[in-house]
C-alpha cells in the first residue's frame, strides 16, 4: 500500500509536471484524462511520457506543435536554441518563419506553409534554419490533429538533425563533380557541361572554343622531387589558370598535368591565340614550392565549334591532335586545329622511325653560325646547329625532329654524336675560335654526360676552353646540389659554360650569382621590339649588359636582323652579336674557307629597320573579283600582305577577296602591280596559327557556308537547308556578304 501510495504520488507529480506544457506533451496528457495517473495503465502511460523526455535530452530527435493559425505551442528546448533562441522565446511564432529553404533549393517560406495550408500529414521534409550561426538542416513529419467534433486544432509533428548526412551527401556530390586536389571541374563535369552546351549552341548557330593545356618538364619535377611537391605545384598551376582565364572561360582538369579550358561564344583566333600566348608564359614562370624552384612551361592545343566538330567528341579529338602538334614542334607554343593535322600525326611517327637510322645513314650534318664581336666584327665562335638531310625528304627542319627526338628517346644518341662531330670539326679548324653545343636538359641531368664531353675531347684533341656547353635554365628544375655537382665536374674540365635563352622571363639573377657561367645569350625574342617606340626592353638589356659586366660574364644578343637593333645593342656594350645582321649558318667547308687567312671579319648587313615577318612560300589560292574567281599564287605573307603572281596588269586599288580555304576569307587591296605581280594589303591583318604560320583571325561559319550551297565536312547532310541559286542571276554581292562570295566562287568555275 505504502509502495503503491508512493508511486503514484510520483506519477502525480510527474503528470502535473508535464499536463502544465503547452503543445506536445500538454496534449497527449490532457488525452490521458483528468483522473489522477492510478493503475498500471496511468503508470505506463507516465513511463511513456518519461521515455519521450529523456528521447528529447539525447538530442536524437525532436517535437514540436502548431495551433490552428500555424504557430508554435510546443518545440524541444535543445532544438530552440539551434534555430536561434530558448522554446519559451519561440512559442507563439509561425512556425514557418524558421526556416529558410528546402531540400530542392525552393524557399521554405513557401513550401512549409503550403503544406500546413494544406492541413495535410507530410513526412521527411528537409529544411534550413534561417537564423542558427552555422548551417543547419533539420528533417520535420507532422500530422494535422482534431476535436471531437473534427474541427482542426494544429499539427503535431517530429525532427530530426540531418546536418551531417547532407554535409556528406554535398561533399560526395562535389567529388563527383570536382578535382579534389586543384578545386577546379573535373573531367566528368567538364564533359557533361561542354556536351550541354555544344548541343544548345549546335541550334543557335552559336561558337564555342576548346583549349587542351598540358605542362611541359612536369615529370621531371614530379620525379626529382617527389609527388607532394608535383601536387603543390598542380594547385599553383590551377590558380594561374584561373586568374588568367577569369571569366572568359571555364576551366577544368583532365587528370594529371592536363587542364582543358571551354571559352563560349569565341571563335577569334587572334583573341584566343593571344589568350594562349598569355596563359603559357603565366605557366612558365618560376613558381617556389616547399624551398624548391621549380620551373615548367605549357603547350597548348585549340579547336572551335563548329569548324572543327560539332560535338564534344569530336572539339576534343579536334584540340588533342593540335596540342600533339603543339608539344611536337617544340613545346611552350600553342597550335590551332586543322585538317592537315592527321596528316601531319602520320608523317611524324614516319620520321620518327627514320630518324633512327639518320646517324648511321650519314644523313646529318653540322652547320656553324658565326658570333661576332660586336665592336672589331671578328669571328670569335660559332654555334652548332644540327640539319638532317632526309634521304627521301630532303631538309628537314630542327623545330620538327627535335621534339620527334626527345618523344622516341633520341636526345640523347643525338647529342652524343653532335659533341663527338662539333669537337672533331673544331679541332681542324684554322684558328682558335670557340664551338657552342646545345644541351638538352635532360642530358645535363644524366651523370654519363662528363664522361662524355671527356670521351669528345680526348677523341678531337680539342683544347677544353674553346668548347663551350650552352644550357637553358630547364636544368634548375632538379635537385639543387646535383645540379651544382654537374656544373663543378664541367667546370673542372675547363669548358666554358653559357646560359642560353636569358631575358625570356625564366632566368634567375639567383643563377647568376651561384652557378658558374662564362656567358649570356640574351634571347631574340627579348631583343625584337627593343628599338620600337615605348620599349622597355633596351633598359633591361643595359641592366642585364651591366650585371653580366658586374661578375665578368660575356653577353651575346641573338638573332640581330637589322641595323637599327645591331646599333641598339653596339651602343648598350652587348660584346657579342649573332645573326643574320652578320651572316647565316654556314656549312663546315665554308666556314674553313673563310677562316683560311686566319681570322674571319664580316661587315654587317641587313635592312634598316625591322618590318613583319614575311613567310616565304609558293601556295596555291583563289582569289575572286567581281563574278570570277581566278587561280593565283601567294609567293610571301605577312601579317598585313601579301605578294601574289597570277594575274596581268591589274589596277593598283583593285579589291578582291582571297580565299585561303577552310572558310578563310580576307579582303584585300592592290597596292602595288608590276605585270603578273601584285602586293596586296589586307583590310584585317592576319594572326598567328601558334605553328609559325599565319591564318584569318575569324572564318565563315559552316552554317553560312552550308546555306550558300556548299558541302561541309563538319557538317551532316540535311543539317542546314542550302539555298537553290539560279546561276543566271548572279551579280557582284557587296564585299561583306562573305557566304554570297562562297557561292558565287562555286558558280564561276
Amino acid at each position: 500500500m505504502n509502495a503503491n501510495s508512493s508511486i503514484s504520488s510520483a506519477s502525480l507529480d510527474t503528470n502535473a509536471k508535464l499536463s502544465g506544457s503547452r503543445g506536445f506533451f500538454g496534449n497527449i496528457s490532457s488525452r490521458l484524462g483528468s483522473q489522477p495517473l492510478m493503475g498500471s495503465c496511468n503508470i505506463k502511460a507516465a513511463d511513456a511520457l518519461l521515455l519521450l523526455q529523456s528521447y528529447e535530452e539525447s538530442q536524437q530527435g525532436w517535437f514540436w506543435s502548431t495551433d490552428a493559425s500555424g504557430n508554435l505551442t510546443y518545440i524541444t528546448e535543445s532544438v530552440a536554441r539551434a534555430l536561434g533562441g530558448a522554446s519559451a522565446e519561440l512559442l507563439g511564432k509561425p512556425m514557418a518563419s524558421l526556416f529558410c529553404k528546402s531540400a530542392d533549393d525552393d524557399a521554405g517560406s513557401r513550401t512549409l506553409p503550403f503544406i500546413l495550408t494544406k492541413k495535410v500529414k507530410f513526412s521527411g521534409l528537409e529544411v534550413q534554419a534561417a537564423s542558427s550561426e552555422e548551417e543547419c538542416w533539420l528533417s520535420i513529419s507532422g500530422r494535422p490533429y482534431h476535436d471531437k467534433s473534427g474541427n482542426f486544432l494544429g499539427f503535431r509533428g517530429s525532427g530530426s538533425d540531418v546536418t551531417a548526412q547532407r554535409k556528406l551527401t554535398s561533399d560526395t556530390s562535389r567529388l563527383a563533380m570536382f578535382d579534389s586536389l586543384t578545386g577546379l571541374a573535373n573531367r566528368a563535369s567538364m564533359a557533361k557541361k561542354l556536351e550541354t552546351t555544344l548541343a544548345a549552341y549546335r541550334s543557335q548557330q552559336r561558337a564555342c572554343a576548346v583549349m587542351l593545356v598540358d605542362l611541359d618538364r612536369f615529370k621531371q619535377v614530379n620525379d626529382t622531387l617527389g609527388h607532394p611537391t608535383g601536387d603543390a605545384l598542380l594547385k599553383l598551376v590551377a590558380e594561374r589558370l584561373l586568374k588568367v582565364v577569369g571569366q572568359a572561360g571555364e576551366v577544368c582538369r583532365l587528370g594529371g598535368d592536363e587542364f582543358q579550358i571551354m571559352l563560349r561564344d569565341c571563335d577569334d583566333r587572334g583573341v584566343l591565340g593571344d589568350l594562349a600566348s598569355k596563359i603559357i608564359r603565366s605557366l612558365s614562370q618560376p613558381y617556389s614550392v616547399g624551398g624548391h624552384r621549380c620551373i615548367i612551361g605549357a603547350s597548348i592545343g585549340i579547336a572551335v565549334s563548329p569548324f572543327d566538330g560539332l560535338t564534344s567528341e569530336e572539339i576534343v579529338k579536334s584540340s588533342d591532335l593540335a596540342l600533339y602538334e603543339a608539344k611536337g614542334n617544340g613545346r611552350g607554343r600553342f597550335r590551332f586545329y586543322s585538317k592537315e593535322l592527321q596528316r601531319s600525326v602520320e608523317e611524324r611517327q614516319v620520321l620518327a622511325e627514320d630518324l633512327e637510322n639518320a646517324i648511321t645513314n650519314g644523313e646529318l650534318e653540322l652547320a656553324y653560325q658565326p658570333i661576332v664581336n660586336a665592336q672589331t666584327n671578328v669571328v670569335e665562335g660559332f654555334e652548332t646547329l644540327l640539319r638532317w638531310n632526309h634521304v627521301k625528304r630532303g631538309r628537314i627542319s630542327p623545330a620538327l625532329f627535335i621534339p620527334i627526338a626527345e618523344e622516341a628517346n633520341l636526345i640523347w644518341e643525338l647529342g652524343e654524336w653532335v659533341i663527338h662531330q662539333a669537337c672533331k670539326d673544331a679541332a681542324q679548324w684554322p684558328c682558335k675560335a670557340r664551338v657552342a653545343v646545345n644541351v638538352a636538359p635532360s642530358q645535363f641531368a644524366n651523370q654519363r654526360f662528363p664522361k662524355i664531353v671527356d670521351a669528345a675531347l680526348q677523341a678531337s684533341g680539342l683544347s677544353p676552353e674553346r668548347l663551350e656547353i650552352e644550357i637553358t635554365e630547364g636544368v634548375f628544375t632538379g635537385e639543387a646540389h646535383e645540379t651544382d655537382a654537374m656544373f663543378q665536374a664541367l667546370k673542372s674540365r675547363d669548358v666554358r659554360l653559357v646560359l642560353d635563352d636569358f631575358g625570356t622571363g625564366h632566368s634567375s639573377l639567383g643563377h647568376l650569382q651561384t652557378a658558374p657561367f662564362d656567358k649570356i645569350k640574351i634571347d631574340q625574342n627579348f631583343v625584337r621590339g627593343a628599338t620600337e617606340p615605348g620599349s622597355r626592353n633596351g633598359a633591361i638589356i643595359a641592366a642585364i649588359v651591366a650585371l653580366a659586366e658586374a661578375i665578368g660574364m660575356e653577353t651575346t644578343a641573338e638573332g640581330i636582323e637589322t641595323m637599327d637593333e645591331f646599333d641598339l645593342i653596339k651602343k648598350l656594350n652587348v660584346s657579342h652579336v649573332q645573326g643574320y645582321v652578320y651572316s647565316e649558318a654556314v656549312s663546315n667547308a665554308d666556314l674553313v674557307e673563310n677562316l683560311a687567312g686566319g681570322q674571319w671579319t664580316i661587315e654587317p648587313t641587313g635592312p634598316a629597320h625591322h618590318r613583319n615577318d614575311r613567310l616565304s612560300m609558293y601556295r596555291k589560292v583563289r582569289m575572286i573579283h567581281e563574278n570570277h574567281v581566278y587561280s593565283i599564287v601567294i609567293r610571301n605573307l605577312s601579317v598585313t600582305g601579301a605578294l601574289v603572281e597570277g594575274l596581268y596588269n591589274v589596277p593598283i586599288g583593285t579589291k578582291f577577296v582571297i580565299d585561303f580555304g577552310d572558310g578563310q576569307l580576307a579582303v584585300a587591296t592592290v597596292c602595288r602591280s608590276t605585270r603578273n605581280q601584285q602586293g596586296i594589303k589586307f583590310e584585317t591583318r592576319l594572326v598567328s596559327d601558334g605553328n609559325g604560320g599565319l591564318c584569318t583571325s575569324r572564318r565563315v561559319s559552316p552554317y553560312l557556308i552550308a546555306e550558300a550551297g556548299l558541302e561541309v565536312p563538319n557538317l551532316p547532310a540535311g543539317h542546314v537547308p542550302t539555298r537553290k541559286m539560279d546561276a543566271d542571276s548572279l551579280s557582284l554581292p557587296a564585299f561583306s556578304t562573305v557566304a554570297d562570295w562562297e557561292a558565287t566562287k562555286v558558280k564561276a568555275k
